[in-house]
């Protein structure tokens, strides 16, 4: 089933998610709702907060950037209660956009090398290193789980210049192909 994606400025986006255990009610189709969403609306990643859950759950499907790195063909990953354990390497900027925030894109530095503790959907408990495009859409949905946006990360001259456009998307004035909820509409 797609879900409507939660739109800037609602608090649900600023808040920090809870973990969750096992047997978190409908937690399968939770997940299988989340890649379908995230598919719809032609995103790399979809955290639970983006779909209105304050929970510690995200899913990433890197794979339209096979082109650009090869080893992210087949690259799917849901990540249940994650901690980045490290970032390392020398900050590196890249525009990122984000379901939440339609039409904005922005250069967000970030580091190109982590390390992620998580469960998977099985939840069995992973350690796994990531670099490059991999870690960044990581880091991003990680952000989420925070109650960070990528918007966050930029100057805030550049945030006080889409102040009008980030009001607009709360409003609900905004174009986009997906379902969305929005806080002011």
């Amino acid at each position: 089933m797609i879900l409507p994606i939660v739109a800037y400025g609602d608090p649900v986006l600023k808040k920090e998610a809870e973990e969750i255990e096992e047997d978190y009610p409908f937690l399968k189709e939770l997940i299988d709702n989340m890649y379908e969403t995230m598919y719809n609306a032609e995103g790399v990643g979809l955290a639970a907060p983006q779909i209105g859950k304050s929970i510690r759950l995200f899913i990433v499907d890197a794979s339209p950037f096979e082109e650009d790195e090869p080893s992210l063909k087949d690259f799917k990953r849901t990540f249940i209660n994650p901690i980045i354990v490290e970032e390392e390497g020398e900050e590196w900027s890249f525009n990122e956009g984000c379901l939440s925030i339609p039409g904005i894109r922005e250069n967000v530095s970030r580091q190109p090398k982590i390390v992620i503790e998580y469960m998977d959907e099985n939840f069995n408990i992973v350690e796994e290193e990531f670099e490059g495009i991999a870690a960044r859409i990581i880091q991003h949905e990680y952000d989420h789980i925070e109650g960070i946006l990528f918007t966050d990360h930029i100057s805030p001259l550049k945030r006080r210049l889409l102040k009008g456009r980030l009001n607009n998307i709360s409003k609900g004035n905004v174009k986009v192909n997906y379902r969305m909820k929005f806080p002011k509409s």
